[in-house]
Formats: structure tokens, sequence, C-alpha cells
């Protein structure tokens, strides 16, 4: 608006001077309407201002009009020939195809609101555009309208002004489809942004339903077979080859579930060695009872007597040890380990041992190799059954030691572990019996002592060793050298290792 004010022609024909009026305007007041104007009068030259309103607008589809104060359009900048061109819209005769009516009726959809109508009015109508009236009256107006076609038009209006006079006023306002093409275009845009986005979430859904959900699943699958079919073997998918969760967590089920399985074959075959080892003397008391109303005499009536007492007590050791051994796992959860004091504790099962004898005239004799004195020999367990295992050493040993004989028991440090080993001067263990004799109710005795002990003693030591995290073996000492060249036997010997702190 100041380039085209600046561009006005002076008419100097058309000067009047009123000094009253001049002098009376107040600093930054205007004259108003063409009415009421008196003083100078600086006229808006259409060629000159068309290379300035070409200047301006040719880089924009704008449209830009000039209107006189009266509202008189002055130029158009559709009207500049060989400058500017635009294109017009069909001429209203021709009626829209179906595409152009399903654009207008979305572009109307999509407009729809309190927006005034725009329609074009003539030239000598300029104070038909409020905007206009209002930049004729010295203030900035802009409007936002819609056509017939649905299109969004934003005009804007200023007052020229020079000197400052009021010598008319700017309108531009935009094509019928621009807006609607930068709407559009950014809509566009934002379509395929978010295209984009669900692509890449539709991806992302189907990597993890493959790589994630997928392999979850059927471990929980599995999960649930094992939980419905308790007693069929189900295989958990092996998922180990993936270095991330699912392959920890495939791993940590497999294990879970052959721990399990390994679980319940155990007490099957516990339960399966219980029924077998009962029956056996319920058998044998069975034909004693049926058989006592027959005796003829007192001495064989003694006999048969001696036989159920005998039976009845073996029952007794067997249910009780059976009793200890189904407790065991149960009682060393649930009890919290402490430091066990191994050279006390073995001090006073050797006292024990050698005041009750239990029918064996055999001595023990205990010996430590290890840091001196005051060294405790410490190691985290439970002494009660720590006391259970060296117990049913030293009765084992005492067992199958010939009278008169000793038994040998060595506490000593072995690297980071400490070692207990038992001897005896016994016949020793068969080759092929020394992992069998840790088997449940296996015993290789003497025919003298069958039926004394129930064969779970070992069995029970085992176990115990085991959630000690420690380890129990037996293997025999070399003797003498025979005249076949070989060693002989010596005698049997039981090492117990644990971890030390």
């Amino acid at each position: 608006a100041g380039a085209i004010a600046a561009s006005a022609t002076v008419q100097t024909n058309a000067i009047t001077i009123d000094p009253d009026r001049l002098l009376d305007l107040k600093p930054g007041e205007s004259y108003g309407a063409p009415d009421e104007q008196s003083g100078l009068d600086f006229p808006i030259n259409p060629e000159r201002v068309a290379p300035v309103l070409r200047t301006l607008i040719s880089p924009t589809k704008t449209r830009a009009r000039i209107y006189d104060p009266g509202g008189g359009q002055i130029l158009d900048s559709r009207n500049l020939e060989n400058v500017l061109r635009f294109d017009l819209p069909p001429p209203s005769s021709e009626k829209p195809n179906i595409a152009e009516r399903a654009m207008i009726a979305v572009r109307t959809w999509l407009n729809r609101g309190d927006l005034p109508l725009y329609r074009e009015l003539g030239p000598e109508n300029g104070k038909g555009y409020e905007e206009v009236a209002d930049a004729l009256k010295g203030q900035k107006r802009s409007m936002v309208r819609v056509n017939l076609r649905g299109e969004v038009i934003v005009s804007v209006a200023v007052p020229v002004l020079r000197s400052r006079t009021i010598h008319g006023a700017l309108m531009l306002s935009t094509q019928g489809d621009d807006i609607d093409q930068m709407v559009t275009a950014e809509r566009l845009a934002i379509l395929k942004v978010g295209g984009v986005a669900s692509a890449v979430m539709i991806l992302l859904s189907l990597l993890l339903a493959s790589t994630i959900a997928g392999p979850v699943r059927r471990l929980a699958d599995s999960a649930d077979h094992v939980r419905r079919r308790i007693k069929t073997r189900v295989e958990i998918p092996d998922f180990t080859r993936r270095r991330d969760e699912i392959g920890h967590l495939s791993g940590a089920l497999r294990d879970m579930t052959d721990a399990l399985y390994n679980r319940i074959e155990a007490i099957e075959m516990f339960a399966a060695d219980v029924a077998h080892e009962l029956k056996n003397p319920l058998t044998s008391l069975r034909s004693a009872v049926e058989t006592l109303p027959l005796a003829r005499n007192e001495n064989s009536r003694a006999r048969l007597l001696a036989v159920i007492e005998h039976d009845v007590k073996r029952l007794d050791r067997l249910i009780s040890d059976i009793s200890d051994a189904s407790r065991l796992d149960a009682e060393l959860q649930r009890q919290d380990m402490e430091p066990v004091d191994l050279r006390r504790l073995l001090t006073t099962l050797v006292s024990v041992a050698n005041e009750t004898r239990l029918g064996h005239d055999v001595t023990v004799e205990a010996r430590f190799e290890g840091r001196g004195p005051a060294d405790t020999f410490s190691v985290p367990g439970h002494d009660s059954r720590l006391g259970q295992v060296i117990s049913n050493l030293l009765s084992n040993a005492q067992s199958f030691s010939n009278a008169g004989g000793k038994v040998r028991i060595t506490c000593r440090r072995a690297r980071s572990d400490i070692e207990i080993i038992v001897d005896d001067d016994g016949p020793g263990i068969r080759p092929d019996a020394l992992e069998r004799v840790f088997e449940r109710f296996y015993t290789d005795r003497p025919h003298q002592g069958f039926g004394q002990n129930s064969g779970l003693g070992l069995s029970i030591s085992k176990q115990i060793m085991e959630a000690h995290g420690g380890r129990i073996w037996a293997e025999n000492r070399a003797g003498a050298v025979g005249s076949d060249g070989e060693a002989t036997i010596a005698g049997a010997r039981f090492v117990v290792r644990l971890p030390a702190p």
C-alpha cells in the first residue's frame, strides 16, 4: 500500500489549500471520505501503479484490487494484459462432472461452518466488501469466505495512505483453490506420514507376533499341557538357540519340566521300592502266623514267635526309615543353613560310638589335619543331618569290621573343600557295588546280618550331601600285594566332601 501510495501523482490544478483546515488537524489525523477532503489531492495513477502491483504479486497467484475512496475499482490484477495469467474456473453454465461434484461435496463438508459466502461484486461496488469498506475508513480488515464450489477464499484490505490522507484501498485475495490446495497438500503429507507409520506399526506387530508372541504362546500351551497331563511327558519347545529372554525362558521351563518329571519318576520308584521291601517281611510274617496254629510243640512255637518278632521289628525299622527319607527334602528346604563346627561334631560322635559300640567290639579313632587346634573345620549346613551322615558311616564301618578292629575317621582340608574319610578293616566292597551301595534298600551283608538294616542309610546320606552341595562316594583301601601280584583289599573307605566358606 505504501508503494502504491508513493506512485500516486500530484494534480496541481486540483490543489486547494485551506490554512484553517490544515491548522485544525491533530497529530496523526488524516482526511476521511473524499467528500470531506478540501486539502491536498494525490489521485492514484493506474499506469504508474500497475508495474508496482505486478512486481508485488508476480511470485504468487494472489489477486490484487485497488479501489478509490468512493469504492470504485481502479485496478484489478486479472486485467493486467500480457503480464499475469490466472486459470479461471469454468463458466457456470457448464455442469461439473461426477468427480468435480464429489470434490466439491468433500470440500464443502470439510469447510462446513459459519463462513460467509463469497460473491463477485461489480467494479463500482467495492464497499460491498466489508474489508474494503473498513480499509477506506483507515482500518485493516481480513475475511475468510467460501465460494459456491466450496473453496476457501482469504482476503485482506488495507488503506492506501499518503500524507496522512486515505487515497484508496488495496485488497488482496487468494484464488479459489489456493488455500484448498495447500490444505490438501498438508493433508496428503499427513496421510503419507500416517500411512508410513501404520505400515511400520503393522510390520513391527507382525515381527513381534512372530518372534515374541508366537513363541510365548507355544511355551504357555506346552506348560498348560504339562499341568493337564502330568502323567505324560510333554516336550517343551526348545528356543535356547535364541540369545534373548525367550531363549532363557524356554531353557528355564525345559529344566523345570525335566526336574518335575524326574521328581515324579523318583517318587514312583520310591513307592515301588517301599511296596517291595514291605512285602517281604509281611509275607514272612503271614507265613509264620498261618503256621503257628499247626505247631506241635513249644520249640516250634517259640521259633515261629521269634520269626514274628523279627519281622515286626524289621517292619518298624523300615517304616521309620521310610518316614525319615520322605520328610528329608521338606525339612532341608524349610531350615536355614548355619555354620557347623565339624571338629566338635566329629569329636562328639566318636565319643558316643566308643561308648555305645552297638554290639560291636570296634573302637573309633578321630584325626584332624588342618591349620592347628584352633581350626574348627566350619561349613554351612544342618548339624543334625550332617551328624546323621557321619553316624550312618560309623555304624556301617563298625558292623563290617571284625571284633577288636578299628574304624578311623579323618577330617582334613582339600583346597577349598573339607573332606571326611571313614576307613574300616572289613572285607571291603565288591567293585561292581561301589555305586549301588547308595541305592535305596540295597544291602550286601553276610547272612547273619540279613534283616538287621533297611538299606536306606547310605541313600539318605547321599541325599543329605547333595542338599548341602557336597559329594559322597565309596572306594576300597589297597592292602599288601598278594602272591598273584595284585593288591589286596584292606578295607572299605567312604569319603565325604563338603564345600568350605
